[in-house]
């Protein structure tokens, strides 16, 4: 007598479960006729197609890999989306999920490649979305969650990069810029595309939540804009995004962040960040301040502090009076002593 055994994947693994047998690896069923025979004969000689009834399998992998998602328990999460996956190509929640998870327990030098993975996973996963679920609620439901995650591993990512620039030594910043523009882009990208591929695919029923995917990309575009070279351009691509926002929120307004390297009070009060007193300052704060600790820490309270008087007052003119007196003589006494004040380029932190 041969040992009963799977046809379709070789597991000896079969319990009796209502009547039939039911492998336990592969969730095919066999009835009590068909196991005899292979017990007495050998494997059933399977012809045409076989469908494999996983439904029960599946529910199963399902309920773990939720409750871990509850639990935050992404790496038990990450494995049972990734089970579910294998066994039901087209569900969109798994195969969103499994590239969710991979992005969160990446490591800082992995945050560009984590973020254009979720970025990139985005338009297949609503294309599955919009093929399979049928039910209006179920469909709304699936958008919400995409957007949430993506709003929270946008967030993560985007702060990861940022806070681990902001911890580097200032006189090496400038080594590490690069790498943490290409974070942020990546993680901004997430948001951006999300609200492009919900218009695309849903239409403009679920505009409003298109607006509030590109407005959290507008808010991580604004925390890097002043590091960047050619601001206009990233300027116009917000307010490109902004006025897409426009057409679903008519009281939205873009709040950027200051976009210089700094000298704030000097731009309110000179009204350039490009003149010729400011240039003076500039190179005062890159070439002495930036030399000793004791500058740099008043760099760090400078750009702490400056940027909310601005804000508050910057506009006002008997601020601009009040610091314009005290900055001529400094400005002054900076160029007798040989600084330059023609064009300059910041030296970046």
């Amino acid at each position: 007598m041969k040992a009963l055994t799977c046809e379709m994947c070789g597991s000896t693994n079969l319990i009796k479960e209502d009547g039939v047998f039911v492998c336990q690896s592969c969730g095919i069923k066999y009835s009590v006729d068909e196991a005899k025979r292979m017990v007495i004969e050998g494997t059933v000689d399977v012809k045409g197609t076989v469908k494999v009834d996983v439904s029960d399998e599946l529910k199963n992998l399902y309920e773990i890999a939720r409750r871990s998602k509850d639990n935050n328990n992404s790496e038990n999460a990450l494995k049972y989306y990734d089970m579910i996956v294998v066994k039901d190509p087209s569900s969109w929640e798994a195969n969103f999920c499994v590239v969710y998870y991979r992005a969160m327990s990446c490591k800082i030098a992995e945050i560009r490649s984590a973020a254009y993975s979720v970025a990139n996973c985005l338009d297949s996963v609503c294309i599955l979305i919009k093929e399979n679920v049928q039910d209006a609620a179920d469909k709304n439901k699936a958008i919400k969650d995409i957007f949430v995650d993506c709003f929270v591993i946008a967030d993560m990512l985007s702060n990861a990069a940022k806070n681990h620039y902001e911890s580097i030594d200032i006189q090496i910043q400038s080594k590490f810029m690069q790498e943490y523009i290409n974070n942020a882009v990546a993680a901004r990208d997430i948001m951006y595309v999300l609200g492009n591929a919900i218009i695309l695919y849903f239409g403009e029923d679920k505009g409003l939540s298109a607006a509030e995917a590109w407005k959290k990309g507008i808010i991580i575009h604004s925390q890097f804009i002043k590091y960047l070279q050619d601001k206009q351009a990233n300027l116009d691509m917000i307010n490109e995004y902004t006025e897409k926002i426009k057409k679903y929120d008519i009281s939205y307004q873009a709040q950027v962040v200051e976009t210089s390297n700094g000298c704030y009070l000097a731009t309110a009060v000179y009204g350039s960040y490009d003149c010729p007193e400011v240039w003076v300052l500039r190179r005062f704060r890159d070439y002495t301040l930036a030399e000793t600790w004791y500058g740099r820490i008043f760099i760090r309270i400078y750009y702490a502090i400056s940027p909310i008087l601005v804000r508050w007052f910057g506009k006002i003119e008997w601020f601009k009076i009040m610091f314009r007196t005290p900055l001529n003589t400094f400005v002054n006494k900076l160029r007798s002593n040989g600084v330059d004040n023609t064009p300059y380029e910041d030296r970046m932190y």
